[in-house]
């Protein structure tokens, strides 16, 4: 059982966290032809429009409602009603899904007040979807922005379904933050392989997958459409992926009479084991033969990867979900997590596999990882000056990833996932023991004056 502590530090020195109007921006990200709109001032959707292009390196929709000096003081409901009608003549959307930031929460600005407003003065937004989420960004991280905006669209988009039939071959996946495009790829070919119909709610791996669209689209260029949210109460199953998900599983069952199952982790072997036999039950179908085979593959890197993992001192730094999932796993492969910071409270932190979680920064995460003799850093690319300082191998993880290509493709989930997961950090840390540890005949030691013999041995 960890303790989760609290530094007393008056400012974040390098941060780690996110803040939560981008994390809810990403969510709606992932529904078709959607705009994201921060309600805001300029910046902070500048600023998160810059971390999403330098992660995915795609085009990223987002919008902003330009909040001035005197706006701000004044109410900003002419500014959300012109960003509205300017979004809904020029773009064509399908959905605006609307995030407030700090400075407009600190107003007190009545966003729901504002949507009631517009949809009576302008009769073309009568039934036109708006999804407003609270989004301050001076508390709670990027994780609690998603996962409020993903509850917010089941209670807002999807139809009331209580009682009603249900198809038994439909399945609704929660994913959490925490996932890749490449991760959900990895699901959908999963749970279609049990002849299930899966829908991704929100589905980032149709619209931030890295492919390029036959025409430019100012929206989204993919995702789950808002006529297929609005039909979720039709499926006899919800899943829900990472601890932050119970909320809009619960906001599901409410809604369609659907019993959601939360799988909290799907990294390492035992919670793929659980999540292949949940589906081999709904479904009642036996495991295909090739996840039996890529068990097996598992079994066997886990096998291979503990060699240079077990033992190890990881240092990481991670989103409460990514952090307990990978970190767990790390721990099952006979690392030690022997510094872990996060960024926001979640129930799951406790349970994590180490004496301690500090909801901190970066600066937090190297302190402790110099004084417990870290030798791996895990975390997003803001952490590879630290490993430079710390000089240990550095595997990157999370967002944001800016300094190395295909991010958004990287495995965690599944059994190849996992196994693939397992080849990378043992590969990083072979490649740092090689460079640090094995003889060249730069540092042969000569026994002779003339410089000829044997080398004898060194110390390193």
């Amino acid at each position: 059982m960890a303790i989760v502590t609290v530094p007393k530090k008056s400012c974040a020195v390098n941060p780690l966290k996110m803040s939560q109007p981008i994390g809810g921006a990403l969510a709606f990200m992932g529904v078709r032809k959607s705009m994201p709109l921060l309600h805001g001032s300029q910046g902070c959707t500048s600023f998160g429009l810059v971390l999403f292009v330098r992660h995915f390196k795609e085009a990223i929709p987002m919008q902003t409602t330009a909040m001035s000096e005197v706006a701000t003081v004044l109410g900003g409901y002419e500014n959300v009603e012109q960003a509205i009608l300017n979004i809904y003549t020029r773009t064509k959307p399908e959905m605006i899904g609307i995030c407030s930031t700090g400075v407009t929460e600190t107003k007190g600005d009545d966003v729901d007040g504002y949507i009631r407003l517009i949809r009576e003065k302008h009769p073309q937004f009568k039934d036109f979807p708006l999804v407003y989420v609270s989004t301050p960004d001076f508390k709670d991280a990027f994780q609690d922005g998603w996962e409020k905006t993903v509850a917010k669209m089941v209670q807002v988009l999807v139809k009331p379904a209580l009682g009603t039939p249900k198809d038994e071959s439909r399945v609704t996946v929660l994913p959490g933050c925490h996932l890749t495009p490449g991760d959900l790829d990895e699901l959908r070919t999963i749970i279609e392989d049990f002849g299930l119909k899966p829908s991704f709610l929100p589905d980032l791996a149709s619209s931030l997958d890295g492919h390029i669209p036959e025409d430019f689209s100012p929206t989204t260029i993919g995702g789950i459409s808002v006529e297929e949210i609005a039909t979720l109460g039709e499926a006899a199953h919800t899943i829900c992926i990472g601890a932050q998900m119970r909320r809009a599983g619960e906001a599901m069952e409410k809604k369609t009479g659907v019993p959601f199952t939360l799988f909290e982790r799907l990294c390492g072997l035992a919670p793929n084991d659980a999540f292949i036999m949940h589906l081999s039950q709904i479904s009642r179908r036996p495991v295909p033969l090739k996840y039996r085979r890529q068990r097996g593959q598992l079994v066997d890197a886990m096998l291979d990867g503990h060699f240079h993992l077990g033992g190890r001192k990881v240092a990481m730094g991670a989103e409460p979900d990514l952090l307990f999932d990978v970190g767990s796993f790390l721990h099952e492969m006979g690392a030690h997590l022997v510094a872990a910071v996060t960024t926001t409270p979640s129930p799951v932190l406790e349970r994590l596999p180490a004496d301690e979680v500090l909801i901190g920064d970066l600066e937090d995460l190297e302190t402790r990882a110099k004084e417990r003799g870290g030798d791996l850093l895990v975390t997003h690319s803001h952490g590879r000056q630290a490993a430079a300082r710390l000089c240990i191998p550095f595997y990157r993880i999370g967002i944001p990833m800016f300094d190395r290509l295909g991010a958004g493709h990287l495995l965690s989930v599944g059994y190849r996932g996992t196994r693939d997961l397992v080849f990378h950090m043992a590969n990083l840390v072979m490649a740092d023991h090689e460079a640090h540890h094995e003889p060249t005949p730069e540092t042969w030691a000569l026994d002779r004056a003339d410089g000829h013999g044997a080398a004898a041995p060194t110390s390193h």
